[in-house]
């Protein structure tokens, strides 16, 4: 069996903040930091105009009101959006952030970074292939691999398209079920480690992951008796909402 490598911390902060600020916002990445979690899993996309931007959803109507999508909204546009107010008065004027500032302000503070690459449908590659080329510029006087981000996609052209932009920033594979065919995709893609759902994640599936030299990343792990059962699994990182129950 060979030993896989982790490149973060254990605990991981879900889209910055988890349930306790707005997701994906420098908000929720503080709120992570003051509960004492120096490692965040956040989504990024990129607006019509090519600049990557912590996202989740490809349209609008949930954490950014009104109607239109972020592959359709130039930068400067999406750059008035309020952010925060859905969540809580008390982030009202909240804004959607820069990938770039994004970065900048997790180096500052010492905060490790899982960087889920969330496309748009249709924009695979070339979102894989932008948050590539920025990362590197971004990370090009880090040396060696320690305090590198980490990539993740459900989307295997984006993930493939990192690779080539950013061969040297370590990647991860999501999937929602972990297939049979797993181990192999993971390995075309020259990933670090397979990313699952623990509701779907079974003490076999990691074992035959650990076998195959990669880790195993959990998402999302709310409960402290799961993460203890998952920790039992032999699991190597969960990602929590729950950042105010689950110490990181």
């Amino acid at each position: 069996m060979r030993t896989p490598s982790w490149p973060g911390p254990r605990r991981i902060a879900h889209r910055g903040g988890g349930k306790l600020a707005p997701e994906n916002t420098l908000a929720g990445i503080r709120e992570g930091i003051a509960r004492g979690y120096r490692a965040v899993e956040f989504d990024v996309m990129l607006t019509a105009d090519e600049v990557p931007v912590l996202m989740h959803d490809p349209n609008f109507g949930r954490t950014i009101a009104g109607r239109g999508s972020v592959a359709a909204t130039r930068w400067e546009d999406l750059a008035t959006r309020d952010a925060g107010v859905w969540f809580s008065s008390r982030y009202a004027g909240e804004r959607v952030p820069r990938y770039e500032d994004v970065v900048r302000f997790c180096q500052a503070n010492g905060v490790w970074m899982n960087v889920e690459i969330k496309p748009a449908p249709g924009f695979e590659v070339v979102t894989g292939r932008i948050v590539g080329e920025m990362t590197g510029r971004l990370f090009a006087d880090q040396s060696g691999r320690a305090g590198w981000p980490l990539f993740s996609s459900f989307s295997i052209e984006a993930l493939a398209s990192a690779r080539a932009a950013a061969p040297h920033v370590p990647r991860g594979l999501l999937f929602d079920v972990i297939p049979e065919t797993g181990v192999e995709a993971a390995r075309a893609l020259d990933c670090i480690s397979v990313h699952a759902n623990h509701r779907k994640l079974r003490e076999e599936d990691i074992a035959r992951l650990h076998d195959a030299g990669l880790a195993v990343m959990t998402y999302t792990v709310n409960e402290q008796r799961r993460a203890e059962q998952l920790a039992d699994w032999g699991v190597d990182a969960i990602c929590t909402d729950r950042i105010d129950r689950l110490r990181p």
